[in-house]
């Protein structure tokens, strides 16, 4: 099968984020049963040796520049706005769209060259034409499959940050609110297969499209990079892994850093929490100056920091999809104390499920739940244990690839 796959957010190296793991290892599997072509935008932080390296997994890497960035400023905001109030589609998705490369798109599907084209990330549905689904292509049979892998609903997201009150700005996303429903709704309908990451974004994108195939495909964990440990180092050490620039990332670790973890340094003085992520942004680089508190930025190995924890803390309020972090935590053999978002479309805890993870949602649950693990070894070891097993047998990129690969199929 000649599968297009279209991806705005330039996968490689998969260690950069949760678009970059979960693309790269998607491709990675199609790229060993069928001749893959990735169209892809490349930033001035690529750098020709990542071009190079991800050259090598796909028979044809097209690569456009990113389009610049919009005017910032007051009226440059409000002119966006008005574009989105008009045309019905979000400033940062418009913002990917660039003729050249819908001219290449266009004359690739005309002249019968895929089978199939995946949208990596729902961003770059800007890019698929409504008719395509049901397109019949030259000197082929069946019509071309169109796929959108949605990471997590955009309107649903926006949803839970104005109930949770966790909105950079609430006046903004109140007035977006009915216009990225407007939007999801309109797009969904054009794809002959969605794929989602959890049950809540399933039950989310089935009302927008009730007749719509949907495929649940969760992320996997590479077993190479977050081996499990070999000891439990006990102590007090808190760690919360994740991109420092992600907006759900900020909130949850200027959340936990103000609200919880001094709470936890009363009854634990020499408690220590690790923000262990890339590209920190000021927010969070300013929570190194409280006490405990150490800041990394990027590091070479997330597990080896994980492996001298004693307790990763996944404390997310908003953002919606399965969480990596929560996985690579469970993989290596991390306890984890997450809340409800943060544990989102895993089976962790309740009737008939091994317990493997504890849950908290507010202050007082985290203080006891983190209390629990520090002082009971028994209790690690079967969170680590049972974890560490879900991970195992559910949540593996080659399950993940199978899967992806029956829905591009339309096996699924």
């Amino acid at each position: 099968m000649n599968i297009l796959m279209l991806s705005s957010t330039f996968p490689y190296p998969p260690t950069k984020g949760g678009t970059h793991v979960r693309t790269f290892n998607l491709l990675k599997h199609l790229a060993q049963n069928h001749v893959v072509t990735l169209l892809t935008q490349r930033s001035p932080d690529i750098t020709d040796e990542e071009v190079t390296a991800l050259s090598k997994w796909v028979h044809e890497l097209k690569i456009f520049q990113r389009p610049v960035s919009a005017a910032g400023g007051i009226p440059g905001k409000l002119c966006r706005f008005g574009q989105f109030l008009l045309n019905g589609t979000p400033p940062n998705v418009q913002g990917l769209h660039h003729p050249t490369v819908q001219s290449w798109l266009d004359q690739a599907v005309a002249s019968g060259q895929f089978d199939a084209i995946t949208c990596e990330h729902s961003v770059n549905e800007i890019f698929v034409r409504p008719q395509w689904q049901s397109q019949s292509l030259p000197h082929q049979s069946a019509p071309l499959r169109t796929v959108v892998d949605i990471h997590s609903s955009v309107y649903g997201t926006c949803k839970n940050q104005l109930e949770t009150q966790t909105s950079e700005h609430w006046w903004r996303d109140r007035l977006n609110l009915p216009l990225l429903n407007r939007y999801e709704r309109r797009y969904c309908q054009k794809f002959s297969q969605i794929v989602v990451t959890t049950p809540d974004d399933q039950q989310q994108i089935q009302a927008f499209n009730p007749q719509a195939n949907i495929a649940i495909i969760p992320n996997g964990v590479d077993f190479t990079d977050f081996p499990y440990r070999t000891a439990d180092p006990g102590g007090h050490r808190l760690i919360f892994i994740g991109a420092m620039d992600n907006n759900a990332n900020i909130d949850a670790v200027r959340f936990f850093s103000r609200e919880v973890f001094p709470r936890v340094r009363q009854q634990y003085p020499e408690a220590t929490l690790d923000l262990v992520g890339s590209r920190p942004v000021p927010e969070v680089l300013e929570l190194a100056q409280m006490p405990g508190i150490t800041v990394t930025g990027r590091v070479p190995s997330m597990a080896e920091y994980l492996h001298r924890s004693t307790v990763c803390v996944v404390p997310m309020r908003t953002g919606f999809g399965i969480k990596n972090k929560t996985l690579e935590a469970m993989a290596a053999g991390v306890p984890v104390v997450g809340s409800d978002r943060g544990l989102e479309g895993l089976a962790v805890d309740g009737a008939g499920v091994p317990l493997r993870a504890l849950r908290a949602n507010h202050i007082e649950e985290y203080l006891v739940a983190i209390s629990r693990l520090f002082t009971e070894p028994q209790l690690r070891k079967q969170i680590s244990r049972e974890g560490r097993s879900l991970i195992e047998q559910d949540y593996t990129w080659e399950q993940a690839g199978r899967r992806y690969e029956a829905a591009v199929l339309g096996a699924q």
